[in-house]
This record gives C-alpha cells, sequence and structure tokens, in this order.
C-alpha cells in the first residue's frame, strides 16, 4: 500500500510564513489557497481533508505537496510563462537573483543594500562573469523572479530543546490514530467593531463600514476544537484565556470520545494548557496531550482550519455585540460541518447560506458545545 502524500517538515521561518498568509488573507487567491493547503499538510491533515479544506482536486492536492517537497515555498507563485525566449541563461538568472539577495556588504561593496542602478553595475564588472543588463530589463527580471524591495523584518526560530520529540510524537499519533486525535487551539482577541475584508462591489464603489470612536464591549476570544478523523470543528467565544476554558474544551473532546478508550489532543505549548489540575484530569481520563514547539503552533492541524473561520466570520463585519458575533461562528461551522463531508454540493450554497441566516443561532452559555 502507498504512503499517504504529505509534505516535508517545516522550518520555523516557512511555518511562521504559512501561517502569516493564511492568517491574513491578503495575498492573491493562488497564494492563499496554496499556502493553507500546505499549513494543513504540515499539521497532518489527510489529502481527502484538505481537498476539501480548499475546494480543488485530490490530485491537484497531491501535486502542490510535491512541488514544495522539491522546491520549498516557491511553489506558492507559480509561473506559467511564454513569447520570446530570454537573453539570458537559466544560469545568468539564477546568479543575478543570488547577488541581489545577497547583502552589498558580503560581496566586498561599501553600502548596505543594492540599487537597480548599483547592482546592474556590479554585474557589469563581477569578476569572471560579466552580464550585460539594462536596468529596467533588471527590474523586470527581479520582479518575474519574485524579488521586490521590501522592508527587512524580524522573525522568530523555535528555542525548543525537544523540537524532533515533540513533531515526531505528533506525525505518530496523526499516522496511527487519526480517529482518537485532536487538536485544540485560541485566536483573538475578537472585538466588536467593523472589519476589514473585501467582498464582490461595482467598480469604484466598495462597501463600506463606519468607523467606531467608543468600544464598551470589550473582548472575546474563539476556543476551538478540531475532531482530526470525523474534520469536525466547532468552539466557543469566552471572555478570557485560561485554565479553566482550556479544561473545559478538553472535556468537551473527551466527551466526543465517551468509550474511555485513549485520545490524544495536540494544543500549543502555553501555560494554561498545562497546568497541574490539567495534567491531573488528564492522566485520569486517558487523555495525552501532544504539545506543539514554542513559537510554531503550525504545526498544530486546527490552525489551517481557522484561516477560512477568520476570513467568512470576522473579516468585512460589522457585528452590533458579542451575542451576534458568536451566532455567527457557530452558524458558519454548521455550515462548514456540513459540507466539509460532501464538497460536491456547492450549488446548495446559497440556499444554506439563507438557512443559516433564519436559523436561530446557538445559545450562548459559557460553556463548549459540539457543533453538528
Amino acid at each position: 500500500m502507498a504512503e499517504p502524500v504529505r509534505g516535508r517538515r517545516l522550518t520555523d521561518q516557512e511555518g511562521q510564513k504559512l501561517q502569516q498568509i493564511v492568517r491574513r488573507g491578503s495575498a492573491s487567491s493562488v497564494r492563499y489557497r496554496r499556502a493553507m493547503l500546505l499549513l494543513a499538510s504540515a499539521g497532518g491533515n489527510r489529502v481527502p481533508v484538505i481537498a476539501r479544506l480548499v475546494q480543488a482536486d485530490e490530485d491537484t492536492v497531491r501535486d502542490v505537496i510535491h512541488r514544495f517537497n522539491e522546491i520549498g515555498l516557491v511553489c506558492l507563485d507559480p509561473r506559467w510563462a511564454g513569447g520570446r525566449p530570454r537573453l539570458l541563461k537559466p544560469d545568468d538568472e539564477d546568479f543575478v537573483v543570488q547577488t541581489a539577495t545577497t547583502r552589498a556588504t558580503k560581496l566586498g561593496q561599501l553600502f548596505t543594500r543594492w540599487s537597480i542602478r548599483k547592482l546592474a553595475a556590479y554585474l557589469r564588472k563581477v569578476h569572471g562573469r560579466v552580464i550585460r543588463i539594462g536596468r529596467e530589463a533588471l527590474r523586470c527580471l527581479l520582479a518575474r523572479r519574485g524579488i521586490t524591495f521590501q522592508r527587512t523584518k524580524t522573525w522568530k526560530e523555535s528555542p525548543d530543546s525537544e523540537r524532533d520529540a515533540k513533531l515526531d510524537r505528533i506525525e505518530h499519533v496523526l499516522d496511527r490514530f487519526p480517529d482518537r486525535v485532536f487538536a485544540f487551539d485560541e485566536f483573538g482577541p475578537l472585538g466588536i467593531r467593523p472589519a476589514a475584508g473585501s467582498s464582490w462591489a461595482p467598480a469604484g464603489h466598495p462597501g463600506r463600514h463606519p468607523a467606531t470612536y467608543h468600544r464598551t464591549h470589550g473582548v472575546r476570544y474563539f476556543h476551538g476544537c478540531y475532531s482530526v478523523g470525523d474534520d469536525t470543528l466547532w468552539g466557543v467565544n469566552c471572555r478570557k484565556n485560561g485554565a479553566g476554558n482550556t479544561l473545559a474544551a478538553l472535556r468537551s473532546i473527551r466527551a466526543a470520545r465517551p468509550d474511555g478508550a485513549p485520545i490524544y489532543v495536540i494544543l500549543d505549548n502555553l501555560s494554561a494548557h498545562k497546568g497541574d489540575t490539567i495534567q491531573r484530569w488528564a492522566k485520569r481520563n486517558r487523555v495525552e496531550l501532544c504539545f506543539t514547539l514554542t513559537y510554531a503552533s503550525w504545526a498544530n492541524p486546527i490552525e489551517a482550519h481557522f484561516g477560512p473561520l477568520r476570513q467568512f466570520t470576522v473579516a468585512n463585519s460589522h457585528h452590533r455585540n458579542h451575542t451576534v458575533q458568536t451566532r455567527a461562528l457557530h452558524a458558519y461551522l454548521r455550515w462548514r460541518n456540513k459540507n466539509a463531508r460532501h464538497p460536491d454540493v456547492l450549488a446548495a450554497q446559497r440556499k444554506e447560506r439563507a438557512r443559516i441566516r433564519s436559523e436561530k443561532g446557538l445559545r450562548w452559555g459559557g460553556r463548549l458545545t459540539k457543533v453538528a
């Protein structure tokens, strides 16, 4: 039997980059869907689940994963080109890109960054390899290869001494016991304010939200649970993060498998997730807590499913209060859980959305309730 297709293990920089693209949702549709696909694969989701998540064919999902394993995050931007042959050889273009992305000081220059003029002049006098290219052609080449002029940013690398052991354990339970693996995470804070987003509108007449000056509703945090085997997502909004809400989520997960057999919960390495009370409860109820790496929540399977949840319920919204916001979240979760199992029922989306709008939301009672 062939091994399931899965992306290679992400580096810290790759995981943070994919997480950033999925959370912000401001990239192109191709880049956003491919980032969500790779993040879902890194979280241990199988190809059929990923195909339903990004609404793509399973063969397309496999092709993108294979491409990522070959060339890395460059696969986020597929290049389809035509026209006359390029004047520079591929090796020369690679050399230009390598030079442009190398600090000028490392190449013996007296400045900390390249300009187009300085880079073109340097390429014409490189010892042993002279490349003559005009400034405009050089600018087009860099743009075609995805090299843009941008601000320098900082990045974090996980200092976790148990990096490999934690990733190996997460991969092991996802491969061996997918029907008994769950994921838990929070996102927020969620405030009551108009949220920027995107929507279809006549050219030059975008949809608008009023500005806010006084925010008196406080904030909430969404606590979500995801069943890997059932491909089901549920959760509630809470006033704050804390061990009590984490324990309530774990009890909800344990109730999803009431047979008493061991279950495995993947969650972030936060203090609110691993207190003594939680550890004792998990031991009594045969719940193994599989913690992700420090600064590496991309290894959590639920992270890829938070992206669409933000885009379709928080972005481009103007909820009146937290009750309305919570009902919108629960309505989307019901729709998502129903259509995740039947991706071919896309023609019924409009009817389903109308039913959700008219349907009464889940009653807010402060405890985690599974959304079927």
